[in-house]
């Protein structure tokens, strides 16, 4: 199994309504391992490098206007598969739709309010890793990680 990088941005809505700890909590207990973390309130240049894909939709301002609007936690995870592993954690998009169990299941409310976003791609990751932590991650291993190795 591949060891990845992943970004997890615990968004303003999360930290709003309490469920930083859990959400934060969920990725530790899968084994990922957090090799940078912020808490910060975003800049509308850092939020827009971010969605900058979305630059041409119709609710791109409005979603800069919420991912600026408070404080939110930028998390750098690293394990094995952490990509997919930490986007089966959270689940689809819209919170109302995604299953009992994954973050979003369990407390999102809505596609625009649904908590956290994690990267979708090696490629994502990289180019996202980049934007939120420019003074690069820290490399470390977890005592647990002799106990978490494939046989």
């Amino acid at each position: 199994m591949p060891v990845e990088r992943t970004l997890i941005l615990i968004k303003p809505d999360a930290l709003q309504r309490g469920f930083a700890a859990e959400i934060l909590a969920r990725f530790e207990r899968k084994g990922l391992r957090i090799v940078g973390m912020k808490l910060m309130k975003p800049t509308a240049e850092t939020a827009g490098a971010h969605y900058a894909e979305h630059k041409e939709r119709p609710f791109f301002p409005s979603l800069i206007e919420f991912v600026t609007s408070s404080p939110l936690i930028a998390l750098a995870l690293e394990g094995d598969s952490a990509i997919s592993v930490a986007r089966t954690l959270i689940g689809p998009t819209d919170g109302r739709a995604a299953a009992p169990g994954t973050i979003r299941g369990d407390f999102a409310l809505s596609k625009a309010n649904n908590l956290v976003h994690g990267s979708d791609s090696a490629a994502a990751a990289e180019r996202e890793l980049k934007i939120w932590f420019p003074e690069g991650l820290i490399t470390w291993t977890r005592a647990d990680t002799v106990w978490a190795e494939p046989v």
